[in-house]
């Protein structure tokens, strides 16, 4: 009697559960209505109309497909070898080529609806793009070894080459930079900055596309770094984690005066800088071989050939009462 009254009971409450569902299901045509209904009013911000937009799943298919073309065999799906190299780069470049043409002319395309401006020929545009990108591959591949040469060097952690090409979120995130910048150069919008804010999600490193960078660059271990938009680097540049090269906190007026300007400052050759700096101001100018300790804060520049580090702060040692 016991285990029938148990059963009755649960059917009950199973019958209760579905009563319940059903009447908090019931309320979804409401609040689709209000959603609906509220979705572009008091500054909300929606993308429903003409216009087309980029895709950011298949920009980060982009960058995926980079990556095997830069580094190959390295992030493909099957093994390469002499026999099946050929093939293999053939199919992926040609659907680099037609994924990336798509993208850069819907963001073309995105930008001439949007903003009400003369047609460009965004379907050619987006195919030129993409063919100067796919062009730019053996340069990227040239440059990008001798950042991973330069990490090697930089970092007696590191083993061999492979470890770093795998492993190290700064030379992922100066990859996608890498190729985000190619893009920029090319006057592509929104495309650049989803992949670097793509980067940026996944290392903590944050690099405007529009940073300009000299080969042999190393980010060691990296989180917290943040490089802005104007900055210039040149060649054989050490920094380390939580570094910001920035610009000077402006007003709100300042803000659309100096945009497109030089804000944030230029580090010159074989530059070293410590964890935690701060460097600041368009006219900034770190010189050549100058290393920064770490956590020093710099809104002026730096001559060639000097250390910059905060005194040794006063420690007090106080022995522990047993």
């Amino acid at each position: 009697m016991d285990r029938i009254d148990d059963a009755q009971r649960r059917k009950a409450e199973c019958r209760r559960d579905f009563s319940i569902a059903h009447d908090y299901r019931s309320e979804i045509p409401s609040i689709v209505e209000k959603i609906v209904k509220l979705h572009d009013k008091e500054g909300r911000f929606s993308h429903i109309g003409p216009e087309p937009i980029p895709s950011k799943e298949s920009v980060i298919g982009i960058i995926d497909r980079a990556l095997r073309l830069i580094y190959p065999g390295y992030f493909s799906k099957i093994r390469l070898d002499e026999v099946n190299i050929s093939f293999y780069f053939g199919q992926e470049v040609m659907e680099l080529f037609q994924t990336l043409s798509d993208q850069v002319a819907f963001a073309i395309q995105h930008d001439c609806v949007r903003f009400d401006l003369p047609c460009t020929r965004c379907d050619e545009r987006g195919q030129s793009a993409a063919a100067s990108f796919l062009n730019e591959i053996p340069l990227l591949q040239a440059t990008l070894a001798k950042d991973v040469v330069a990490a090697h060097e930089g970092d007696p952690a590191s083993k061999y080459y492979d470890e770093i090409i795998f492993g190290y979120p700064g030379l992922l995130a100066v990859t996608i930079h890498r190729m985000a910048h190619q893009l920029y150069e090319q006057n592509v919008p929104l495309i650049p900055r989803i992949m670097s804010e793509y980067a940026h999600s996944l290392t903590g490193i944050d690099i405007h596309p529009g940073v300009h960078i000299g080969e042999a660059f190393f980010i060691d271990h990296g989180t917290g770094v943040v490089i802005g938009e104007t900055t210039i680097i040149g060649e054989h540049v050490r920094i380390y984690q939580g570094v910001t090269l920035g610009a000077l906190s402006l007003s709100k007026d300042e803000v659309e005066r100096l945009r497109g300007q030089k804000r944030h400052p230029t580090i010159e050759d074989d530059v070293i800088i410590y964890a935690n700096a701060t460097i600041l101001g368009g006219s900034t100018v770190i010189g050549a071989r100058s290393v920064i300790g770490g956590n020093v804060w710099l809104t002026e520049s730096v001559p060639p050939d000097t250390t910059v580090f905060l005194k040794k702060p006063e420690l007090v040692f106080k022995e522990r009462q047993s």
